[in-house]
């Protein structure tokens, strides 16, 4: 920005920077919200309160578009922002920049900025002279205090000091109850993904990030140790015991363990951040991976979440030439469903025309989305990135497609000559659908599928959910060989629904008609008649009825109403039953580990005085004194 420029901002009390400043104002007291319920979050963790948790899980999903409105609605009343000319929109995002040069959150403040200005002027101002397509103001070495991350030195204070540190400066108010158990398996475990022998540089040290992450009934620390020029990212998974205290419950470590804890199938998280920005940047680190826009989102920044993907697509754009296809796979009832090939997402648009037998509106398609927006989706369904208004390059776009769209949802498309507009879609990450996956899968591949799609049917009900259409090409395999469901249409709360079972026969005329002989309510479901077109395979009913026979009884189903009726609500763990320390050391310590524990964590004393003589000394799978 020039000087001259910058001189024209500091006029106090023009128009411009009022708005500006209107705007920043609505900004900051969404955010004030959002830390509000993160810090909400940490209390009733420690209180056990899951139910209210979850509520304001699904409330805090609403803060910003009501922020919005609030702001849209605000400006048209006081400033007529409607009328405003294009000069004076121009200098209001200036204003708006000058205003954010000392904020701790503008990337934030930017697409808020863009959220508002959007439902005020057309999409033809859709370019950065007017909001911010690209950011106009650095996220890079924010200051907060506290800091985003604290650091620690093992050599100089000593690992079980630490550990204590840590849990202190994190604010518990609950004592981990059995610290010295915690601490030794921690360790074990952690030293033995260490390489070995481990030698300790001068500039070891762990790192942690300074704020708790919260999901479910489960509390986090995200960390990393420093050696060298090396990085070992970790997280520590704690839960309430029975003894009114807290304790580990796992260790994550590897870099599959990493991704599936911040895997955007699952419940977004709550943390206090007053710098989001740092935080984004230290996951970054630990997981290189994982697009920034996934980080944002799954820390319940959906907005971020969706400018920068946004952004992303516009550059893959850029350097990419291939065209839109209509997605491979059967053709859905409800939704058109196109994707680049050189691009990981699909994009959904609702048909028109909704083909029979469904019996649902659009409106109620997208409130079938909303509620799995708002809903804890336990790792088993995939999120979904909602935009309106967004322009395509047309001639990107097969012809088969560009037909295909026009005839399904020509309300949705509008065309000019070089852009096509799509009115209203969802984006997914693209996967492999179940039924293509298993028509190329080995046997083993077809067990391994069919054990996680009924894992899947099982954890979904546990939140109380039922997927509705449970047909295989519903249903996707992640890269990590986990069953995901993404078709959402039918999906409704299992209180909802009336499992049966089917009646006897009256007469033998009964068993040979087509019609039932009993009566079928809208809500009636008959767990039954899943084996008689999803397990038409022997082999793909050989594996189910192995493991998940009992999907087949209306009672598993009912019992689970029950449950939730009750009030229950289930633990979710972001990691398999054989990672949690209640099961890897309920017989004494596993095989897998006993070789590694010999030297006990002896030896910093004389490694410091190596250290201090300019000698490195390698140490073992970890020599920390854990007495």
């Amino acid at each position: 920005m020039s000087v001259s420029t910058v001189n024209s901002l500091s006029r106090p009390n023009t128009t411009a920077h009022i708005v500006a400043q209107a705007l920043l104002d609505g900004f900051n007291r969404h955010y004030r919200l959002f830390r509000e319920a993160s810090q909400r979050a940490k209390r009733l963790f420690e209180q056990k309160n899951w139910l209210e948790l979850q509520q304001i899980a699904v409330e805090r999903i609403e803060f910003y578009d009501r922020r919005v409105h609030e702001a849209v609605k605000n400006l048209i009343e006081q400033f007529n922002a409607d009328a405003l000319d294009d000069d004076t929109w121009q200098q209001i995002k200036l204003e708006y920049i000058v205003l954010l040069t000392d904020h701790k959150q503008p990337e934030l403040a930017e697409s808020f900025f863009n959220s508002v200005f959007c439902q005020i002027l057309h999409r033809s101002y859709y370019n950065n002279d007017f909001i911010f397509v690209r950011p106009g103001v650095s996220t890079e070495h924010i200051d907060s205090d506290p800091p985003a991350y604290r650091c620690y030195y093992p050599l100089r204070d000593g690992l079980r000091y630490i550990i204590k540190q840590v849990y202190q400066d994190l604010g518990f108010t609950q004592p981990i109850t059995y610290i010295k158990r915690d601490l030794r398996r921690l360790l074990r475990v952690w030293r033995n993904h260490l390489p070995y022998p481990l030698i300790l540089e001068a500039n070891h040290q762990i790192q942690v990030l300074s704020s708790v992450f919260y999901r479910n009934t489960s509390a986090y620390i995200v960390g990393r140790m420093i050696n060298g020029g090396n990085q070992y990212p970790f997280v520590v998974a704690l839960m309430h015991d029975d003894k009114k205290g807290i304790e580990v419950d796992a260790l994550l470590l590897t870099p599959e363990q990493l991704s599936v804890f911040v895997n955007s199938s699952r419940a977004y998280f709550f943390v206090d951040m007053e710098v989001p920005s740092a935080f984004v940047e230290f996951l970054h680190s630990m997981l290189p991976q994982k697009p920034k826009a996934e980080l944002y989102s799954i820390l319940g920044l959906h907005k971020q979440g969706k400018t920068l993907f946004y952004r992303d697509f516009l550059h893959h754009l850029k350097y990419s030439s291939d065209d839109f296809i209509v997605a491979p796979g059967i053709r859905g009832l409800v939704m058109a469903v196109f994707t680049l090939p050189s691009y990981p997402y699909v994009f959904k648009v609702i048909k028109d025309v909704i083909s029979p037998p469904k019996q649902i509106n659009r409106e109620q398609v997208k409130a079938k989305y909303l509620l799995v927006k708002q809903h804890d989706r336990v790792g088993r369904m995939a999120d979904t990135l909602e935009y309106s208004n967004v322009a395509f390059p047309k001639h990107r776009f097969t012809q088969e497609l560009l037909d295909e769209l026009k005839r399904l949802a020509p309300s949705q498309i509008e065309e000019s000559v070089d852009t096509l507009i799509v009115k209203h879609l969802y984006i997914e990450r693209r996967m492999v659908p179940l039924n293509i996956y298993m028509d190329k899968a080995n046997d083993e591949q077809i067990a391994h599928a069919i054990s996680e799609f009924g894992d899947a049917l099982k954890d979904l009900a546990a939140v109380n959910i039922f997927a509705g259409d449970l047909l295989f090409k519903n249903f996707g395999v992640t890269r990590f060989g986990r069953v995901v469901f993404y078709d959402y249409d039918e999906i409704d709360y299992i209180t909802n629904c009336h499992f049966r079972k089917i009646p006897p026969p009256r007469f033998e005329e009964d068993e040979l008609s087509a019609e039932p002989w009993y009566s079928v309510d809208p809500n009636d479901i008959f767990p039954e008649e899943f084996e008689y077109f999803l397990l038409t395979d022997p082999k793909v009913k050989q594996y189910f009825l192995a493991k998940h026979k009992d999907l087949l009884d209306a009672s598993w189903w009912q019992a689970m109403q029950h449950e939730i009726q009750r009030g229950r609500v289930v633990d979710v763990f972001p990691y398999p039953q054989s990672q949690r320390f209640s099961v890897i050391f309920k017989e004494g310590l596993p095989i897998y580990l006993r070789a590694s524990i010999g030297q006990g964590f002896r030896g910093l004393a004389s490694h410091e005085r190596a250290l201090s003589s300019g000698r490195k000394r390698p140490l073992g799978r970890f020599s920390f004194d854990s007495d």
